[in-house]
């Protein structure tokens, strides 16, 4: 792996102990410059990862619990009134800042959720009807809690759409829940992290992702695992164009993380269940799982490029 990809894992494996690959995932959708949706039950380490990166990468951090009667301006601002001068002024809420924690997100309302689709998609907030860009760092990690749960409203398809990947963390093993319990002994391991990169090294690895070269068989190999989705019977909603790009470019970040300028077949495959998983929905109510079947059938239906 290359130097500073190993560095960044290095650090965030010392806080999130036994889950080296889906750290690793975590790291590669940083550098892919995608959003990160953590999904699993309380307690396995969702917010503390969210928190170890915007350590190590020296980033701003800011969290927003969400609540049922969390309303929009409490995550983009708005316009508040003075009483000394009579006036509205413009306050810019917590969604500007490099890594923004939306924490158990699907606890809030669908109208507050779609506070942050603008975010996401055009990297900017438009306040009392004016555009205000995002910083160029610009990351949502939002964590939720199993549909299952009481209280929560599911995201809408267009929310999913937006995140890069989903990432379930799940239970620890025996040996590393022992680890932990004596991790968190005297202090809480966040507490002896240091950052290891600045935000304007991120943005410089972001765009020498970019520079990754694809050869069009694989960009062809993309399009047709997308489109194959479009024709799954199982399937009520198949992936969107989107989907293929989000793809397209954690291939190239797997690519650059291993220090070659070009995309191999593997870094498509090792993107798709993660990129696309959460962006199809089965018709029945099998969710992730089912998304995982149908989207390993898709993979061994077709031939790799040569």
């Amino acid at each position: 792996m290359r130097d500073e990809a190993q560095t960044l894992c290095s650090a965030l494996d010392s806080v999130i102990i036994g889950k080296p690959d889906q750290v690793e995932l975590l790291v590669a959708a940083l550098f892919a410059n995608g959003h990160i949706l953590i999904e699993d039950v309380p307690g396995t380490g969702k917010t503390t990862l969210a928190k170890a990166l915007a350590v190590a990468i020296s980033a701003e951090y800011r969290r927003i619990q969400f609540t049922p009667d969390l309303m929009p301006a409490d995550v983009t601002g708005g316009a508040v009134y003075q009483p000394g001068t009579g006036q509205f002024v413009v306050h810019e809420g917590p969604v500007f800042t490099n890594i923004l924690l939306a924490d158990e997100i699907n606890r809030a309302s669908p109208r507050t959720q779609s506070a942050l689709l603008e975010a996401m998609e055009e990297r900017q907030v438009t306040l009392e009807g004016q555009s205000r860009p995002l910083p160029g760092l610009f990351i949502v990690l939002a964590t939720q809690n199993p549909v299952e749960f009481h209280g929560v409203f599911p995201l809408p398809e267009a929310q999913m759409d937006r995140f890069l990947i989903r990432l379930e963390l799940g239970y620890p093993s025996v040996e590393t829940e022992r680890k932990i319990l004596y991790a968190h002994q005297k202090r809480h391991p966040i507490e002896s992290l240091k950052a290891v990169l600045s935000p304007e090294q991120v943005l410089e690895f972001q765009s020498q992702v970019r520079s990754v070269f694809v050869d069009e068989a694989l960009g062809d190999y993309i399009v047709r695992l997308v489109q194959e989705t479009r024709r799954h019977p199982g399937l009520r909603l198949a992936a969107s164009p989107r989907a293929g790009m989000m793809l397209f470019r954690l291939a190239q970040s797997f690519a650059w993380m291993d220090a070659r300028d070009h995309v191999r077949p593997e870094d498509i495959q090792r993107g798709l269940i993660p990129a696309l998983g959460h962006r199809i929905f089965p018709r029945d109510a099998r969710g992730a799982e089912a998304s995982r079947q149908i989207l390993e059938e898709i993979r061994k239906s077709l031939s790799l490029p040569k």
